[in-house]
């Protein structure tokens, strides 16, 4: 068997992505099993994490993406456990999950971010929601902060789909984010590593039809068609991974990751849209297309960041049978 040990692959969750989680969990799983890794499958919907430690596991590999298992929340709870895990850490985890959040710390560091509003929940009457056009201008974008895989997403054309936008947001998160449409080609570009020796992977092209890169054609259909290596300018290309870089490190990501972006037509230059820190693993997936275009096959891709699995803060984890310590004072 594997160097790496018993390794739970969690997958499913119980986030609205929890079916694409389902997909990228099961194509990790069979990597790592190909590979010689003591590799099972692990859904947290039905199972208590608690029994990543009764059942001896030594790490984690983390497939599940949005709520409850890409937002911290999973990470959390690994630490207290004291079990490594693939990807970000508690805080990058968190605050890259949240747009809103995401784009604040962006914004501080000087990086490019389409400019955007929060309607929160107590700030969706009609009247407000009619003016979101006026600040923003059109087309905009309506979205939950805290979703991915284009869930709850609608472009908006005019001002009369605002209010039915916002609904279909609010139906995902309490908090509504409105975001200047950039008119342009959209990208993606992931990120392996850490720190000073992360580095970024070929940019990848999306074509979608009628620009409609949403839930179903990202993940059902082969009409989107991807184009890596992606046919931009070295220099941009080279200027995109950048911005990457900058955006990954600022939010104090590790393991891997992936930057969506647009880029604006008219002067080429590149918006930062979110960060993602579990990416998809499906056929469908960005990373593996753009790890395979830097001859880094899937399989060895799922080694890799295995191997990167580790803590925030490597302390001894209490025994799950230990009596709790006095509290001071009681």
């Amino acid at each position: 068997m594997h160097t790496l040990g018993k390794t739970a692959v969690l997958m499913g969750g119980t986030s609205a992505e929890r079916e694409i989680s389902l997909l990228s969990g099961q194509g990790v799983l069979a990597a790592l099993r190909s590979a010689g890794v003591d590799a099972h499958a692990f859904d947290p919907r039905g199972r208590e994490l608690g029994d990543l430690r009764r059942e001896g596991f030594a790490r984690c590999f983390i497939a599940l993406h949005g709520r409850h298992g890409e937002d911290g929340t999973v990470q959390g709870a690994l630490e207290l456990l004291g079990i490594p895990y693939t990807g970000s850490g508690v805080m990058a985890s968190a605050i890259a999950l949240d747009k809103v959040m995401t784009k604040r710390v962006w914004l501080a560091e000087g990086l490019p971010t389409p400019r955007w509003l929060r309607l929160d929940a107590g700030d969706q009457s009609r009247e407000r929601v009619r003016t979101v056009p006026d600040e923003l201008g059109l087309p905009l974008i309506v979205k939950p902060p805290r979703e991915g895989s284009s869930i709850g997403v609608t472009k908006v054309d005019g001002y009369s789909q605002m209010q039915d936008a916002v609904t279909l947001a609010a139906r995902y998160d309490p908090d509504v984010l409105c975001e200047e449409f950039v008119e342009g080609p959209e990208v993606t570009c992931p990120v392996i590593g850490e720190g000073a020796t992360a580095r970024a992977l070929p940019v990848v092209r999306i074509a979608a039809p009628a620009g409609n890169y949403d839930y179903q054609n990202k993940y059902f259909t082969d009409e989107v068609h991807y184009h890596v290596p992606s046919g931009l300018p070295a220099a941009e290309e080279a200027e995109i991974q950048r911005v990457v870089l900058a955006a990954y490190r600022t939010l104090g990501c590790r393991g891997w990751g992936r930057a969506d972006l647009m880029i604006r037509s008219r002067d080429r230059k590149p918006f930062l849209l979110e960060m993602n820190t579990s990416p998809g693993m499906t056929g469908h997936s960005l990373v593996p297309m753009s790890a395979k275009a830097a001859g880094i096959a899937y399989e060895q891709l799922c080694l890799l960041l295995l191997a990167s699995a580790r803590l925030d803060a490597p302390v001894a984890a209490p025994r799950l049978d230990a009596p709790a310590p006095p509290v001071p004072g009681v």
